[in-house]
């Protein structure tokens, strides 16, 4: 789906949809198809017309096995709901960002669109995002949350094809979908309405960005319904890399079948398309503990080593013997990023029967590749030209006095020997992953207040990955570098004509499949004012792998050329991993409703994480983490206040882990972890008489630290030495203490429809890029703004702006390193994003 068809289709379409609308009549009809995974879309125009969020009327369906779902107020663990309207008001950074509407959740969305590392409070995660799973209409998109280069969020984008979405932190989700114990994020989609509607929508960013944006909803004949939308867009980037940073876009469509008071189907199709720049650690001076600040020519809010000199590249992969031979390889584009193409295919059967019988079917098929072509770090800091040349030639063994020539590898320039320089690795990664699960649910209402659900849960799955790791590139140390080519007196060829100081250091082909089933048991019984629930889960997994062996060596057959001699390479053979092992899940909670605006609950559960392929590749023998979980809330809604308040204890085990010292050695331990912490959402309405006004509070507070860790772990200190230390009572790895977002806002009415502001200051607390306390992250805070003008009925303006303040925040530290990693006051860690603003208008029908 190139660029122009797919901005073609979609204007096409809602062209198409705005003439339908205007010829439809005024006596048409605004009933909604019934449905239960979730409300029909409404026309988007006012945000007045959509439902609240913060409501404990609102019903939510996810972590439910209740036909139609539960209202808030009847649900006993922790569930935060965004609509379509708040999320845009929200205006996250990419899918991931937006989790941390949810309290107690943390995304690292610093790296880009893509690639997010998804910290879930109390869950020892340390990267990527284990712990959490992201679902299109309760289905997750893929069924195992996280392999290396692919979490859940980078599948997915945001746009008005959503209705509103529903975040649930462990609690009952343990029994349902994959048996997440973490988050578990649902994307509810909007589907047609008997009344045409829909709208389109064109957004301009300060980063050159232009999107498009639209959706159309509409009947088909009785009973039928469609819808269709989607965006498309193209960006510079905050981090303009000198060609587009984001480009692509997505298409939706719904088909919808009302059954009348029996149920409904819907199905659904989502195309996916887009390309997006992904950033990693970069040079930061670090002049103190959590101080941070811009490194000479590298701006830590704007700065990329990505440019129009090092954008094409050709990685050697395969060995020649033959005299003078060059390497066969693979040809690499970083504009290619770290992005998705992909398909998901998916619906939904709700049928209601006769004697309390009821029935429900989820499914999803989701295919496609998720590759990555980017520059990773190396984890070595930054060092002028001549003293990186000579430390090389001091490693090679080579002559003293030899000299070197060294020349920019786009114009033949010579370059400056005392200029600061750094290594990063040029990494490619082609990921096909293919994946497909359903959910089946029968429900019975055994007596009144009383209903008994049995259900399966089943997921076939496969990833088959073709890796290129190191490529390390010689960069100048600045924002959009040029390589550097350099050779020596002696004849011998330090970095390559394309400036590759060396080959791959990891070569991978490899093909998995995994297969899960679970059958689960629950049962919820109201009684009077109290609806208690119960479940189990007993879930098995199996994983097979085929991993082609690998060799080291000389790639060219040439001593003289030092950058590929060193390589590894596929070789013919193949090691083959076989994994299976069955764990049961279980919860009990309940819930007590004081009054029908105040209610008071608690849960106990354990859930279990299996391991993905990647930890098996690692580590055959993986270990099954265990997580046990227990809380207690406290909901209450009134004209003037909301609150809605969790708090949990959280114990973990059997997490193993291994790191890789500086001598090549591995050391391998296993650690749990034990937290307690408060997750919150308040909005107040301190004036009487002026609804418009408002001041939303959500955060949480974390106290968790690692246990059960006996081994001494070895690592670096501050002064160069090699110590070690127990995990014991150290802080959960990249995990702030306290996380807090604060949005006041005000809604009036105008003479031409209404208005609104707000503005969101954001908190982020103390953390550790590592296990042992060596690398602060510290802590940083940020200013967003927003501005909304309704129009008449159907146009709306919305002007937003993120990190105003050009606030440097760390939310990485040198993930090569396993100790200290600031050298001369200098640390390579990732900074969000400078200060971005966007202006978009829309037209509602």
């Amino acid at each position: 789906m190139t660029r122009r068809l797919l901005a073609t289709s979609i204007a096409a379409l809602l062209v198409a949809s705005s003439l339908h609308a205007q010829d439809a009549t005024s006596a048409a009809q605004g009933t909604p198809p019934a449905q239960t995974q979730g409300p029909s879309a409404a026309p988007a125009a006012p945000a007045a017309t959509q439902k609240n969020a913060t409501n404990l009327d609102q019903v939510v369906v996810t972590g439910t096995a209740a036909a139609g779902g539960l209202k808030k107020i009847d649900t006993s663990y922790s569930v935060t709901a965004a609509t379509l309207d708040q999320i845009r008001e929200f205006n996250p950074k990419s899918t991931a960002d937006l989790l941390k509407m949810a309290p107690g959740v943390f995304p690292e969305s610093s790296g880009g669109q893509t690639g997010a590392n998804i910290e879930v409070a109390g869950f020892p995660g340390g990267g990527d995002a284990p712990f959490a799973t992201l679902q299109i209409n309760g289905s997750p998109i893929y069924p195992m949350p996280t392999l290396s280069f692919m979490e859940n969020s980078s599948m997915f984008r945001l746009d008005d094809t959503i209705d509103h979405a529903e975040f649930v932190l462990g609690g009952p989700a343990v029994l349902y979908g994959n048996g997440q114990p973490g988050l578990t994020a649902n994307f509810i989609l909007r589907e047609g309405t008997d009344k045409p509607s829909g709208d389109v929508g064109v957004t301009y960013g300060s980063e050159g960005l232009v999107r498009l944006d639209g959706f159309y909803g509409f009947k088909i004949a009785d009973g039928w319904y469609g819808s269709v939308g989607g965006f498309w867009r193209q960006s510079d980037g905050v981090r303009d890399p000198q060609f587009d940073a984001d480009k692509g876009g997505s298409l939706t469509a719904t088909l919808t079948h009302n059954f009348g008071d029996s149920g409904s189907i819907m199905f659904y199709a989502r195309d996916l398309k887009d390309h997006n720049q992904f950033v990693t650690d970069t040079p930061i001076l670090n002049p103190g503990r959590g101080q941070f600040d811009n490194y000479p020519g590298f701006d830590a809010l704007t700065g990329t080593f990505g440019s129009k000199a090092d954008q094409y590249a050709f990685l050697q992969t395969t060995p020649c013997t033959t005299a003078g031979c060059q390497p066969t390889g693979q040809h690499v584009n970083l504009a290619d990023g770290r992005g998705a193409d992909v398909i998901s295919l998916g619906g939904n059967l709700d049928l209601t029967f006769g004697d309390g019988w009821n029935i429900s079917d989820k499914f999803n098929f989701t295919g496609g590749q998720m590759n990555t072509v980017a520059f990773f770090s190396t984890g070595a800091n930054p060092q002028t030209l001549g003293s990186y040349i000579d430390d090389q030639i001091a490693a090679n063994n080579l002559p003293a006095g030899t000299t070197a020539t060294a020349t920019y590898v786009n114009n033949g320039g010579a370059a400056d020997m005392n200029q600061n320089i750094t290594t990063q690795g040029y990494w490619y990664v082609h990921k096909r992953i293919q994946g497909a699960s359903n959910e089946f649910h029968i429900s019975k209402d055994i007596f009144e207040g009383n209903t008994l659900t049995f259900g399966n849960y089943t997921a076939v799955y496969n990833d088959h990955d073709n890796w290129l790791l190191g490529n390390n590139m010689l960069l100048q140390a600045k924002n959009n570098p040029n390589p550097i080519a350099v050779t020596l007196s002696n004849g011998d060829v330090l970095s390559s004509p394309g400036g590759f100081v060396s080959g791959p250091s990891t070569a991978i082909r490899e093909a998995w499949n995994g297969f899960n089933t679970a059958f689960f048991l629950t049962d919820s019984w109201k009684v009077d004012k109290w609806l208690f629930d119960v479940g189990v889960r007993e879930e098995r997994q199996e994983a097979n792998g085929r991993i082609q062996n690998t060799a080291t060596g000389d790639l060219d057959n040439n001593p003289t050329t030092l950058y590929n001699n060193n390589s590894q390479y596929l070789i013919g053979g193949n090691t083959y991993i076989n994994y299976a092992k069955t764990a049961p899940s279980w919860t009990i909670g309940a819930n007590y409703e004081i009054q029908s605006n105040m209610s008071v609950y608690a849960r106990v559960n354990d859930g279990v994480h299996f391991p993905g392929f990647d930890d098996l590749r690692g580590l055959p023998s993986q270990p099954i983490n265990k997580i046990h979980n227990m809380e207690v809330g406290f909901k209450y809604q009134a004209d003037w206040v909301y609150v809605d308040v969790n708090a949990y204890r959280k114990l973990f085990y059997n997490v193993p882990y291994t790191i890789t010292q500086g001598n090549g050695q591995q050391f391998s331990f296993d650690y749990g972890s034990a937290t307690k912490g408060i997750n919150f959402t308040t909005v107040l309405k301190p004036v009487p008489g002026t609804p418009g006004f408002q001041i939303a509070f959500s955060g949480n507070y974390m106290d968790g630290h690692y246990t059960h860790s006996a081994a001494c772990t070895p690592y670096l200190a501050q002064d160069g030495s090699q110590q070690c230390a127990s995990l014991d009572g150290m802080q959960l790895q990249r995990q702030p203490k306290f996380h807090g977002i604060l949005t006041p806002s005000y809604d009036f009415p105008t003479s031409f429809g209404s208005m609104k502001f707000w503005l969101t200051y954001e908190y982020v607390g103390n953390r550790y890029g590592d296990l042992i306390e060596q690398q602060p992250l510290g802590q940083y805070h940020t200013l967003a703004f927003g501005a909304t003008a309704n129009i008449g009925e159907n146009w709306q303006v919305n002007l937003q702006g993120t990190n105003m303040t050009n606030e440097i925040g760390i939310t990485e530290g040198n993930s090569r390193l396993f100790g200290f990693a600031s050298e001369g006051g200098v640390i390579l860690a990732r900074s969000i994003e400078g200060r971005e603003v966007n202006l978009q208008v829309k037209y509602n029908f």
